[in-house]
């Protein structure tokens, strides 16, 4: 079977190759994946950019992917051949709080990907994908869908009443877009462009700004929300975009941490912080549990991922990435195995 396989680290050595078939084992299942879905971690773990959080040699790349059971191994009572499924980020997290445990077997870094044919789970590390849901959208939740959904609802409780901003059109803005409308809450949002703003209002904004046409937009948003303030940021630019999430954060305002597209360190005006009262969180891909229940509530409330709308191919897969990395896509970059 087809694998994708990078060995040694970086992106020029990222080849598609033959990897022997595999069987499931006494509490694990066998998928034929049918598609994947890209993260900007991707682009990092393929050039070994996690050091010694990842593997660095001989590496399946890639977190999301969906697919259907083929086999079943001794003992495995919760799922039959036939069944739609997606992986769980990290397989060892199946509920509770951030434990460092439960984190040091995220897919595409320290284990093997699904960049490839077919792959073999643990029983207990798979979610059934909703009936209204294709793989390939399904392919997108695990990750990027999974961390906005930690970081609006999990974590930020967003509700009916409140504010939140987003930021461009990768895939976790546009789940924190839909998840905050979903709540009820009324959101901002920024882009580049305003093909991609309009896309935003589509999508339920309320509020749009374009970031380039406007550099002080933090100040720009405090006074469209007049004077009130975000309630919640969901920060994905890094060091570019903190001091504008901060300038427009509300009083006991959050700001979700979860990019650094724009770098990986930012001055940090400390007094701001003390004095508005500011909670500045991490959010990550979260627990088993934590993507039922939001799996449950897309299904529930109709809520579809957005997905660009240039797909790859598994043979295209470095393609794929260099497309990701140029920021031109709206939505989640996918490829079809």
């Amino acid at each position: 079977m087809k694998a994708a396989l990078v060995n040694p680290m970086g992106l020029d050595n990222l080849r598609i190759v033959d990897v022997p078939e595999v069987q499931p084992g006494a509490g694990q299942v066998l998928v034929a994946l049918k598609a994947a879905s890209l993260n900007y971690r991707d682009i990092l773990a393929v050039e070994g950019g996690y050091g010694s959080m990842q593997k660095q040699e001989s590496l399946i790349p890639l977190s999301d992917g969906a697919g259907e059971i083929i086999a079943v191994g001794e003992g495995v009572r919760e799922w039959k051949v036939g069944d739609r499924v997606v992986g769980t980020f990290f397989p060892d997290w199946q509920a509770g709080p951030l434990r460092v445990e439960a984190v040091m077997t995220d897919l595409g870094g320290r284990m093997d990907g699904v960049a490839v044919e077919q792959r073999v789970f643990r029983a207990d590390a798979l979610v059934k994908i909703p009936d209204n849901m294709s793989f390939m959208e399904a392919s997108t939740l695990p990750c990027a869908a999974a961390t906005a959904w930690n970081a609006v609802i999990e974590n930020g409780k967003v509700g009916p009443g409140m504010t939140v901003l987003t930021q461009g059109t990768g895939g976790v803005s546009l789940f924190a877009l839909q998840f905050a409308v979903m709540a009820g809450a009324e959101v901002y949002a920024t882009s580049s462009s305003d093909d991609k703003l309009a896309r935003l209002k589509e999508l339920g904004a309320s509020h749009v700004v374009n970031y380039r046409e406007d550099a002080e937009w933090g100040k720009t948003v405090m006074k469209m929300s007049r004077g009130r303030g975000i309630d919640h940021v969901v920060e994905i630019g890094g060091a570019s975009t903190l001091k504008q999430s901060m300038r427009c954060s509300a009083l006991g305002g959050m700001i979700s941490m979860i990019g650094v597209v724009g770098g990986p360190k930012a001055e940090l005006n400390v007094p701001i912080v003390a004095m508005q009262d500011m909670v500045i969180r991490g959010a990550n891909a979260g627990s088993r549990v934590a993507l039922k229940r939001m799996v449950a509530a897309m299904g529930h409330h109709g809520v579809k991922p957005v997905i660009d709308s240039k797909v790859f191919g598994l043979s295209e897969l470095k393609d794929a990435l260099v497309y990701l990395k140029s920021g031109q896509h709206i939505g989640k970059v996918c490829i079809e195995i």
